[in-house]
């Protein structure tokens, strides 16, 4: 069953992003209820390489240490170019429903398979162009599906990781919990 609760965080940095997940997974989320979303590698930069060994994989490449942690913790990924955002990883749950939009089980008119996930999974449009413009800059989505009670609980510890944006989707609006670029917000202990 598709989830459409979701809290998403938008970190700039590989570490932030490996820690926020380590955070959630050691506060009792379960893996198969978690996404990570990013550039596979930064502009300019030589192409990421990758192999699969059974259920390892292994990365080359500036953020091949991170992709390869977490690719060790998910149950599934898949990586794929989207026009204008690039290379692009994602991992965990949102994963299926990616490779669902690109072999066209889901159309939604002018959004790119990772758009068209996002907003499948309850993720409002207006919000799915800002994270995919998050993206785009080479910045990393970690989202957390499941029930309000859990979220609001996921919230407060992504919050500790300082994202630049932290938001809370209840299927049907978006509460604000951070704005872009960490402007006012709520204090994690605000949140539950």
């Amino acid at each position: 069953m598709l989830q459409t609760e979701a809290v998403i965080a938008v970190f700039g940095e590989d570490q932030e992003t490996d820690e926020a997940v380590k955070k959630l997974a050691s506060a009792g989320f379960r893996i198969e209820n978690l996404s990570v979303v990013g550039k596979a590698y930064h502009t300019g930069e030589n192409p990421v390489g990758f192999y699969n060994i059974g259920d390892r994989m292994k990365f080359w490449g500036k953020r091949g240490a991170l992709w390869g942690g977490l690719w060790g913790l998910f149950l599934g990924g898949v990586s794929l170019t989207i026009p204008a955002i690039g290379p692009v990883l994602v991992l965990g749950y949102l994963a299926s429903i990616v490779v669902s939009a690109v072999e066209g089980a889901i159309m939604i008119g002018g959004l790119s398979a990772l758009g068209a996930a996002l907003y499948s999974a309850g993720i409002p449009k207006d919000s799915v162009a800002q994270y995919e413009q998050a993206v785009k800059a080479n910045g990393f989505l970690v989202i957390v599906h499941g029930a309000l009670g859990e979220l609001k609980r996921a919230s407060a510890i992504l919050a500790h990781g300082n994202p630049s944006r932290l938001n809370l989707h209840d299927g049907l609006t978006t509460n604000m919990l951070r704005p872009p670029h960490g402007r006012g917000g709520v204090t994690p202990s605000a949140v539950l």
